[in-house]
């Protein structure tokens, strides 16, 4: 008899312009069962407009945003720094963990300073890491 695992979130964003990236970590996470849902937006810019597109829909703001520093146009960091103009009720209900494969100590230092990111995690996502966030946020 197969136990079912409930998922641990309602709803969660990965935000990658690594195609590649994505697939993975999404199946990490899928198989982790640590979200009903999960959105793939490609770039800092798309996702941007996503959560200002549903800043009044409570049930579409991710709980969890998976965050990658290095993407074109709108990197981590411009991310970051957008994610502080949105409403309270974005700001508070989604935390951030940045996904990299940077491991710049000065990049690392500048992403973990912010408010709104809990955790760093170097690339790839693994089954161990998903574990590790369930008792973290």
């Amino acid at each position: 008899m197969m136990i079912e695992v409930k998922p641990y979130k309602k709803l969660i964003m990965l935000v990658d312009d690594n195609e590649t990236d994505n697939f993975i970590h999404r199946r990490v996470l899928e198989m982790g069962h640590f979200s009903e849902e999960i959105i793939v937006k490609n770039s800092g810019k798309s996702a941007l407009e996503y959560l200002e597109a549903n800043k009044n829909n409570p049930d579409r703001i991710p709980e969890v945003i998976f965050l990658d520093i290095n993407m074109p146009i709108v990197d981590g960091f411009v991310f970051l720094f957008e994610f502080e103009s949105f409403p309270d009720s974005i700001k508070d209900n989604s935390k951030i963990i940045v996904l990299s494969s940077s491991d710049n100590k000065k990049d690392i230092d500048r992403i973990v300073d912010n408010d709104h990111v809990i955790h760093f995690i170097t690339k790839p996502l693994s089954e161990d890491s998903v574990t590790e966030l369930r008792e973290m946020v």
